[in-house]
Order: structure tokens, then C-alpha cells, then sequence
């Protein structure tokens, strides 16, 4: 089944755009009366027949609506965009297949990239939506000082912090259906005083194992260790 994406059919849009359009009927080759599953990224199928196969502007009726409620916890990573913006996306596309429900870009001390390319990220998130055929599109933020970042409220704080003498594993300190928020932080690491401002802020220090993980692994780790404690 192929999943198209059309926000703006909550607001009565019964047309995809000129993108999902080309794809539909040059590269699907779907015409008139064909079938349509279309996912409003705010938890809702709609199951639609297309009506007039335009390439520009392909139109359809909806038959049937589904609602998929969202799950019951919550998993927002905040995450200091990597220096190569590959590895950024990477991270993102496999955390939205794996389902996420929030990423936010943190700017640290030791960060060393100061943009995100906030609409490519959006549209690799869109992209991974489809593809994992969920209902929900995950919030994406922009980048934003550390500080502001660690004001945000949760019911679980967690800060990732390579140290050795860290005794505290993600999986043993997490609790099943919490809305969680944790740091993953730059390749040079959080400064010691983030590490002591997030503290005194109500964030857990905690470890996601012996390894020393780059960025991206250890947002992508930190995200299916909280899904699974909550399968």
C-alpha cells in the first residue's frame, strides 16, 4: 500500500499536491476509480478514490475516515545536530520509522554545526511517516540554546553523558508510559556545566551502555530502548 500525505485535507483539500500528484499517476500510474490512502499526520486514514487523474493536480472523494489513537507515552529526543547534516537526517528518518514523537535541535557549548535545514528535515520526516505507514507525523523543532531546551517539562528527564563511572543504564531508570525527554548531546559531549545545569533541572544522568556511541547511534538507541520498555 503507498501512503500519501495531504495535511490540508482536514480543512476539505480533496486534491493532492503537483509532488504526491506526479508520483501517483507518472510513477504509480493510477487513474481514475484507483484506491487512495491518504494520512493527515494528525492521527487520521482517509480511504479516498481518485476522481480526476491530473499529474498536476489529481483530485479524489473520500469514502472512509480511520482514527488511530496515539499511543500512551511520549518520547521527545533533544539532539545537537552533527557536524556532517547526513547523520542528522539519518537519525531522523530511522527514529520517525521506529516512532518518535518529537525531535528538537539543541544548540551546546561544544557544538560544532549552528543551522539545521529545518524544511529538509520536515520533508525526511513526512518521507519516513509514509514509509513506516503511521498516522502520526512527529513534531520537528528548530535549533535552540541549551538552556531553553532544558526548561521543557516531562515526566521522565534524561541526559546522556559518556562517564565511565555512570552506573545507570536508560532501560533501568525509565518507567513504562511516561512522557519522556532526553539530551543527546554534541560529538565533543556536554560541558560539565550543562551536564550540572540539566541536573539541576531534574535530568536523570544516565548511560546507554559500555560502547562510546556517536550522536546519531546513541539518539537512535535512546529511542528504541524507550519504545521497547513500553511494548
Amino acid at each position: 500500500m503507498n501512503l500519501f500525505y495531504l495535511p490540508g485535507i482536514i480543512e476539505g483539500i480533496y486534491f493532492l499536491d503537483e509532488e504526491e500528484s506526479r508520483h501517483a499517476v507518472k510513477v504509480l500510474r493510477m487513474g481514475a476509480g484507483d484506491p487512495l490512502t491518504l494520512a493527515d499526520g494528525k492521527g487520521t486514514w482517509y480511504y479516498a478514490r481518485i476522481k480526476n487523474a491530473d499529474a498536476k493536480k489529481c483530485t479524489f472523494d473520500v469514502l472512509e475516515k480511520k482514527y488511530f489513537s496515539k499511543k500512551d507515552y511520549c518520547i521527545h529526543l533533544a539532539i545537537a545536530p552533527t557536524k556532517n547534516a547526513d547523520r542528522i537526517e539519518w537519525l531522523v528518518e530511522k527514529n520517525v520509522e521506529m516512532g518518535i514523537d518529537e525531535i528538537s535541535f539543541m544548540q551546546c557549548q561544544t557544538s560544532e554545526r549552528k543551522n539545521v535545514n529545518i524544511e529538509r528535515i520536515e520533508k525526511i520526516a513526512v518521507s519516513a511517516m509514509k514509509q513506516s505507514q503511521q498516522a502520526w507525523l512527529p513534531v520537528i523543532n528548530a535549533l535552540k540554546p541549551f538552556r531553553e531546551i532544558i526548561q521543557q517539562q516531562a515526566d521522565q528527564k534524561f541526559i546522556g553523558y559518556v562517564d565511565a563511572s555512570n552506573p545507570h543504564h536508560l532501560k533501568a531508570l525509565a518507567q513504562p508510559k511516561k512522557k519522556y525527554l532526553i539530551l543527546i548531546g554534541p560529538e565533543g559531549d556536554f560541558s560539565n556545566e550543562e551536564l550540572e545545569l540539566a541536573q539541576k533541572n531534574g535530568f536523570e544522568k544516565i548511560s546507554l551502555g559500555t560502547n562510546r556511541l556517536r550522536t546519531e547511534t546513541a539518539g537512535m538507541v535512546a529511542c528504541q530502548v524507550l519504545n521497547l520498555i513500553n511494548s
